[in-house]
């Protein structure tokens, strides 16, 4: 039975020019046949770091994509390890602006919606197999209060399979290692 695995970086922001995220979902996309053996039909999109344009799109990738999972991906410049988010928040940040320098209007992402939806991606297995490949990975409950979980809870209110990894600011050789691992991790969050 094939499967359809839509993954989704975002775009640069405020303070980052370009972000390792859409690097590595752009190097994915560069292994479409590999997945394709695998009886995967990847997608691959990157999203805008904006408030207004998140929503509309995810719900357009989902239906031109119907995917049996989602791996979004996003960048945590303080961190030092990928994470792998189990938990989105029913918040946002109305101090931090988007790349379009607009603030969210409100500090809920979905009036009247859950506080927290979890991620029923198993994050343990998959950063017990990032750390297998030796890379720094730990499962984490704080997707923070930006777009990211903002996508992570969008997509998990719109009954898709998530999966959030947020990656440090990592470039050259270690963002190259972290998305030959991000690959295995994707592929088998697919297909489980």
């Amino acid at each position: 039975m094939r499967r359809s695995l839509l993954v989704a970086g975002f775009s640069a922001f405020p303070g980052h020019r370009r972000n390792p995220a859409e690097i590595v979902a752009r190097r994915l996309e560069m292994e479409k046949r590999r997945f394709a053996l695998a009886g995967i039909d990847l997608h691959v999109a990157v999203l805008p770091v904006e408030h207004d344009a998140l929503s509309p799109l995810l719900s357009r990738l989902f239906a031109a994509t119907s995917p049996d999972a989602v791996l979004l991906l996003g960048v945590a410049g303080r961190r030092r390890r990928l994470t792998v988010e189990t938990l989105a928040r029913n918040r946002v940040s109305i101090l931090k602006p988007d790349a379009a320098r607009r603030r969210a209007f409100c500090r809920f992402i979905v009036h009247g919606g859950p506080d927290g939806l979890r991620a029923p991606c198993s994050a343990p297995r998959l950063a017990a197999l990032a750390r297998r490949k030796g890379l720094a990975t730990a499962p984490s409950r704080d997707a923070g209060d930006y777009l990211c979980n903002e996508s992570l809870y969008l997509s998990l209110l719109m009954d898709r399979r998530a999966c959030f990894l947020h990656l440090p600011n990592w470039r050259g050789v270690m963002l190259e290692r972290a998305a030959r691992v991000i690959l295995l991790m994707a592929k088998d969050f697919a297909i489980a």
